[in-house]
This record gives structure tokens, sequence and C-alpha cells, in this order.
């Protein structure tokens, strides 16, 4: 399933049963796509021919920027990961200044790794949760230095509760 939002106004639910059909919000489609080259399509779709062109794509941000018969339209696109990060609340981590660590989930600290006045980098190991039996190895989402460390190994944790905070 796939959130697409285009020229950030409307927003379509795309849903895909294989790679030339599918649903568009529920309806039916069907077309047949054709690769001209690296980033240009021929697209039959209800009997009307497109020619498609993504002229700038930011994969990492999941944004597109398509010509369509030469109509330019900016596409953002959210996939089931992104809900599901939406919905634990990290879908904006990356795109602000994180201040603290907030846990995903329930569960149990099995580890803390950092100590306070570490230097984290983005990425670095901070924390393993164990969370419906699984170990979740909790990440720094940004480059900071721990101000403060709110839990302790063995302690339980709420869904949101801070775990840690950066300067």
């Amino acid at each position: 399933m796939l959130k697409v939002k285009v020229n950030n106004k409307t927003e379509h639910n795309i849903e895909f049963e294989n790679p030339s059909s599918g649903n568009i919000d529920g309806k039916a489609f069907s077309w047949d796509v054709i690769t001209v080259k690296d980033g240009s399509f021929h697209i039959i779709k209800d009997h009307k021919s497109y020619n498609v062109e993504v002229v700038k794509a930011d994969v990492k941000e999941k944004t597109f920027t398509i010509s369509v018969n030469g109509n330019k339209y900016q596409l953002a696109v959210k996939d089931k990961f992104d809900e599901l990060l939406k919905s634990l609340g990290l879908d904006d981590m990356a795109s602000k200044k994180v201040n603290e660590i907030k846990a995903p989930m329930p569960g149990l600290v099995i580890e803390v790794k950092v100590n306070e006045g570490d230097t984290v980098k983005k990425g670095d190991s901070i924390l393993v949760l164990e969370a419906m039996k699984m170990e979740n190895n909790l990440k720094s989402p940004t480059d900071g230095v721990v101000k403060k460390i709110n839990v302790k190994k063995g302690q339980a944790v709420e869904k949101n509760q801070v775990l840690i905070n950066f300067i």
C-alpha cells in the first residue's frame, strides 16, 4: 500500500495486486507500462496514452518530480513502513533537532550503552529495549551529547516515556 500526495494537495491510496494492476482509492485499474529509457516510460491506462518522465527523484525522502505529457507534478510517497513509524511517533525524528529519546513501545530496559556526558553520533546504539520477546536496539537519531539518562537496566518503561535527554 502506498499513499501518494500530489502537488502537496490531493492524496491517493494505491495498492498493487501485480505490476500491471491494482486499485487507486478503492477503484480497480490496469495499465501497460513500457520503459523507454532510464526514467522515461510510456503508459497506457483506460485507453489513453501517457508519456511519463521522472524529472527529479529523492529516494531517501521519497519525493519525486514527474512530467506526464509535459505537465509537472510533485509526488510525496509513503509506504506501510512510513505509516508504522508515524503510528509509533517516530516519523519526524530526523527532521528536527532531537532533545530526547522516548520509548517507541512498552518494554524492559535490557542495556544502557551510553553514560551521561558521552558524545554520540547519529546511528550509534544507545539502549536495548526488550518488547514482545524481541530485543530492540535503539539508535541515536542525531549527533549530540547525552545530558541525562532517565532509566536503568532492568527497568520497565511505558510507550513515550523519556529514556534519554540530549544537550
